[in-house]
């Protein structure tokens, strides 16, 4: 690819952008606006128009000057900041929008013929088969389309460019024609900014019948019901009305519409200065040319527009310019009775050069980023010709597209859809550059740089511009593009990530985030939430902590799991950390859990403690709970808890250690919680770790069962003071959920447990910080007939609001 010759300037890029801003709605519906609303209300949608447009085309020269932007324009610089799976649900949209783009004009352009026809036919007579032909606009468009696929498949954009320059001449002498033009009402008449039909046209009683547009290319007049121009980029086609006029209607008075109704069929005058951006494969320089190739077709054409509206206001009456069966343009220009006729023809086969040059690149990059559920279809679509790399297939794919669109003739519902994918282009390309600006990413340093809320205006005034054209349609693309999304991603898993401009704003988002936590005056309250830490050397021979941790963490804490490796820092424990982190993160994606996956290398468990217990909190509050896990049957690192039991007691912290079996958590149903009086300060962490752990939808068939064990002696005096206590609120539970049972003196609590929990899935038990000091390992030692086990140890008592 890099011995493809790049050629093209500026020039190429302005021309293309200026040709499709300045097309079919200029000569058609800029004289109804103006007629409509006035020359102050047509200078006020110029303005709001280019609100739009304006943002739009600064994102753009933002991202083309710090990126190099390769094949495939639009679709490049979208699919390079969203990921390849987005960026390729937008470009398969924006594609359509492009190639059905090409039937649109091809079909202005044969609507340009529509003078010559009718002299043709009034002057000689034909057959009726010949008539009939010449009632045909396909009689016209296809030879059209065949002609220009002819131009771009032989002779692909270098004779494409040069024929820009010709068609975008002709355009200019129109224009040139339309500006020096006389006529008697500009030099009888002066000028007031604020006459429009209404004040021309007093209100006629009964329904008001629309005037019928015989203009040389009629456009449908969106009523109110209807309010939206449908295409940003393409206009809407009607056929005119053959045969003669009723008489009644030529007195019909003229429609007034309200402004912003006006503003939906103008604002697609607007558009197009993105389409130079296709070309960016062929440009010499697309960092310099497109930014400023875009920004000056941008401008240039509202400042056109802005002349356009104050020659049409001084040369004929509001009346005469809101008729549309009348080309007004035509009377207002020298010689524009052929002119102006041509030079709409200049216009839209400009336009249609302009989208077939661009849609097949668009293509030809979709199809080189193998996105296309096909691997065959892939190759045969990015393959180029030439030592240009002229998209021959993707251009032969594209033409059949026109020409199935061009025969089926009524466009109207798929206009309106397919103006909502140039909408969407235009919003992300917005979005894109203020997701930048907020993300600030080090790497992003563009030569020329727009506002963050400017591109923030731009995105949110075309989305929401969607709705305002039509809501129903806005929903229908959006679900088009979530279907493309969902298949383009099932068949491209290996491409499914989270881009580089996500993971900047995420960042940002968590830094805010976690600043703000720390610096804020925190309201002291009476409810608990975990933030707990785990480590374990063995993640990957007992998995018991692993899933303790997530089941705690998944909704209603936050957890962060420490894979400890044993030794000192050196190249081969972090490659061995770096591997071990790798499997942790799929586990965790695997399981659906909400853990944050670390590890550490340290020579010694006591060390390894003293670090993990000091670690912040992600989660924007203090770590509170160390989770920490033994072997029942290899109750190796016991020792080493029970030794560090004073440290991790020094911080404050909730100590909770997991002894885990070979069963596991069995069928994850029951969980058994053991109350004795010495634990009432434990025992309000107990219950509410068990109602945490039964919420996790493994434990969806599961139940708690509480036991009190007493001394006989005082059963009844224990059980008063159980009661008061649960009446006080002081502990979450029912007194009804609990099972007293006296024990005597002779007998070990341990057999008792070991009994009535025997086919526990989940055993909870309590232990003060006196009988650690004096019992050690053992304390924990003699429970090996029960299922997993929890020790836990609350470093002050929870209180239950």
């Amino acid at each position: 690819m890099s011995t493809i010759a790049r050629k093209f300037g500026t020039a190429p890029v302005f021309f293309t952008a200026i040709s499709t801003i300045l097309g079919a709605v200029m000569f058609l519906r800029f004289g109804f606006a103006v007629g409509q609303v006035g020359l102050l209300g047509t200078i006020a949608i110029i303005l709001i128009g280019h609100a739009v447009t304006i943002p739009t085309a600064m994102a753009i020269a933002e991202i083309a000057t710090n990126q190099k932007v390769e094949g495939g324009g639009e679709y490049y610089i979208i699919s390079r900041s969203f990921g390849l799976v987005i960026g390729s649900s937008i470009g398969i949209a924006l594609y359509f929008s492009q190639g059905i783009s090409v039937a649109f004009y091809i079909i202005a352009f044969a609507e340009a013929f529509t003078p010559l026809i009718e002299y043709l036919k009034e002057t000689y007579h034909f057959s009726p088969a010949v008539e009939w032909l010449l009632d045909k606009k396909q009689t016209v468009s296809i030879p059209a389309l065949i002609g220009l696929t002819i131009v771009v498949l032989s002779k692909g954009a270098d004779l494409g460019v040069k024929m820009l320059y010709f068609v975008v001449a002709t355009l200019g002498i129109a224009l040139i024609a339309f500006f020096v033009g006389q006529t008697e009402y500009a030099e009888t008449t002066p000028l007031d900014p604020f006459a429009n039909i209404q004040s021309y046209q007093e209100p006629v009683a009964g329904p008001v019948q629309p005037a019928i547009d015989s203009a040389t290319l009629p456009l449908e007049l969106d009523t109110p019901a209807n309010p939206v121009a449908p295409s940003p980029n393409v206009p809407e086609l009607r056929q005119a009305p053959s045969g003669p006029l009723p008489q009644e209607n030529t007195t019909s008075p003229i429609v007034v519409l309200s402004f912003f109704s006006v503003f939906a069929i103008i604002f697609p005058a607007f558009t197009g200065m993105t389409a130079g951006v296709g070309l960016s494969g062929d440009l010499q320089n697309p960092g310099r040319s497109i930014p400023l190739g875009t920004l000056a077709g941008t401008l240039t054409g509202m400042v056109v527009y802005v002349f356009i509206a104050y020659k049409l206001a001084v040369s004929a009456s509001p009346e005469d310019l809101a008729d549309t069966s009348r080309l007004v343009m035509g009377d207002i220009a020298w010689q524009g009775w052929w002119l102006v006729p041509v030079g709409l023809a200049a216009a839209t086969i400009s336009s249609a050069i302009g989208s077939i040059l661009v849609a097949p690149r668009t293509l030809q990059a979709i199809a080189r980023d193998q996105l296309i559920p096909s691997k065959l279809v892939n190759f045969w679509l990015s393959r180029g010709r030439g030592k240009n790399d002229e998209p021959f297939n993707a251009t032969v794919v594209t033409v059949v597209v026109a020409f199935v669109f061009i025969m089926m003739g009524g466009l109207d519902a798929v206009a309106e859809i397919i103006s909502m994918f140039f909408m969407v282009t235009y919003g992300s390309l917005c979005l894109i550059s203020f997701l930048q600006h907020f993300a600030a990413d080090p790497s992003y340093r563009p030569t020329f740089r727009s506002r963050w809320y400017i591109s923030l205006f731009g995105a949110i005034a075309c989305f929401g511009l969607m709705f305002f054209m039509n809501a129903g349609y806005a929903i229908m693309a959006l679900l088009f593009m979530v279907g493309m999304y969902l298949l383009v991603s099932r068949f491209n898993p290996d491409k499914k990530n989270i881009a580089i401009i996500f993971q900047g704003v995420i960042f940002q988002i968590s830094r805010q985030l976690q600043v703000f936590l720390q610096k804020a005056d925190k309201e002291q309250t009476g409810s608990w939430r975990p933030s707990a830490v785990c480590i374990s050397e063995h993640s990957f021979d007992r998995l018991a902590a692993f899933d303790m941790l997530r089941w705690i963490a998944q909704r209603y804490g936050f957890g962060t799991y420490i894979h400890k490796i044993n030794g000192y820092l050196s190249r081969s424990t972090y490659q061995e950390a770096s591997t071990a982190k790798v499997r942790l993160i799929k586990m965790a994606e695997a399981s659906d859990s909400n853990i944050y996956i670390d590890t550490l290398t340290s020579p010694s468990y006591t060390s390894a403690v003293a670090q993990v217990i000091q670690l912040p909190g992600i989660s924007g509050t203090e770590n509170n709970l160390l989770l920490v896990e033994f072997s029942k049957l290899q109750p190796n690192n016991l020792e080493d808890i029970v030794d560090n039991f004073k440290l991790i007691k020094s911080v404050d912290f909730d100590l909770v250690i997991l002894g885990s079996t070979e069963r596991g958590y069995g069928l994850k149903q029951g969980i058994h919680i053991w109350i004795t009086s010495n634990d009432y300060e434990n025992a309000n962490l107990m219950i509410l770790l068990g109602y945490i752990i039964l919420g996790h939808q493994e434990w969806s068939r599961g139940h708690i069962k509480i036991f009190a064990l007493y001394p006989e002696d005082n059963v009844e005096e224990e059980r008063e003071r159980l009661s008061s206590l649960i009446e006080a609120g002081q502990l979450p539970i029912s007194k009804h959920n609990i099972e007293v049972i006296p024990r005597k003196p002779d007998i070990d609590p341990k057999v008792i447990i070991n009994e009535k929990s025997k086919d526990a899935d989940l055993t909870i038990i309590g232990f003060r910080d006196g009988p650690v000091r004096h019992q050690g390992a053992e304390l924990f030692k003699g429970y090996e007939e029960i299922g997993n086990t929890l020790f836990i140890n609350a470093a002050s008592q929870i209180r239950i609001k």
